[in-house]
């Protein structure tokens, strides 16, 4: 099965490799593309358009933690032509899906590029899948995958998923170009309004509490304090010791909310608020979309929710965005 693990690979690969994956004969017609969780979906969507049709593995307001496979995500990874992964141990079961698929796709990397951060030390966090027939579970170790709560980060994922596109059907190279140009400028915005916010708070204000370490990224980007009640992977629990550290640091840097997160159990967030005095922010999402329905559909949805959100609880007497 090919590989794209880095994007020179994109420029360097020969072009008949490519082209026995999709022939050029064949290339107007939808390119199958296979994404590991929702937000990679969405990205792809957005710069492929209509010339990809997209599958996500983990959809939208699913557990983007754990993976359980199914028959039919082996019956779409072996007919795909683009397998988008994450990386940084987010998602390494894929590639062994792909394998046992008998998939010809490329598997790209979509991360590639960025400068990981590290994950915290304090606990052994999970990021594999969770088969009820099968215990072999992947471990990111040391990386935090998280990478996409950096919105400067995303120019790396949506670079890497157009240059992919654009390599296995090089008719649509201008479309996937102009998408990509039009999404930057998104992201450039996205950028901006998020620094004014940082930028405009108090030290005092620059802390946040949060159900588990999925903002490292951001808080890294604008200067930020990131305290979590639990490691990297949502499930686990802080001790009790733990918990009252947390909120020893809250009392102490009179921290002015906690915040809950999509998908994840709100009372010990509630917990910590109640017994330190902060009050509960709206919940954030971290690594998964919601239904088309709701409030983050789409990763800039999603970022300006949450932009929002921490706008409301730290700086409440701001306007919002749209």
């Amino acid at each position: 099965m090919p590989s794209l693990p880095r994007r020179r690979f994109l420029h360097l690969a020969a072009a008949a490799a490519l082209a026995s994956v999709v022939p050029r004969a064949h290339a107007r017609a939808p390119l199958r593309v296979v994404a590991s969780f929702s937000i990679l979906g969405d990205w792809v969507r957005q710069i492929g358009g209509e010339r990809v049709r997209v599958t996500t593995l983990i959809g939208a307001g699913e557990d983007a933690h754990a993976y359980a496979g199914k028959p039919s995500d082996a019956k779409a990874v072996a007919r795909a032509h683009l397998l988008v992964a994450n990386g940084l141990g987010f998602d390494d079961w894929f590639g062994r899906l792909a394998r046992a698929s008998g998939s010809k796709a490329v598997l790209m990397v979509a991360s590639e590029g960025i400068h990981p951060r590290s994950a915290p030390l304090r606990e052994e966090h999970d990021h594999g899948e969770h088969n009820h027939d099968d215990h072999d579970h992947d471990h990111h170790g040391a990386l935090d995958p998280h990478a996409w709560q950096n919105p400067r980060n995303v120019n790396f994922y949506v670079s890497n998923i157009a240059a992919a596109l654009s390599e296995l059907d090089p008719q649509g190279r201008a479309v996937y170009k102009a998408n990509l140009l039009r999404y930057q400028q998104a992201l450039e915005a996205l950028d901006r309004d998020y620094r004014a916010l940082f930028d405009a708070l108090p030290e005092d204000a620059r802390t946040l509490i949060t159900a588990h370490d999925a903002f490292g990224y951001l808080a890294d980007a604008y200067g930020l304090t990131l305290l979590a009640a639990a490691g990297v992977a949502g499930e686990s629990q802080p001790s009790a010791a733990a918990l009252a550290a947390i909120i020893g640091q809250i009392r102490q840097h009179k921290v002015r909310a906690v915040f809950l997160e999509s998908g994840v159990d709100p009372r010990l967030m509630q917990q910590i608020a109640k017994e330190s005095g902060a009050r509960v922010g709206e919940a954030l999402f971290s690594d998964a979309l919601s239904a088309a329905n709701g409030a983050a559909p789409t990763y800039l949805d999603m970022m300006r929710h949450n932009l929002n959100a921490l706008r409301a609880a730290l700086a409440p007497t701001t306007t919002e965005t749209p």
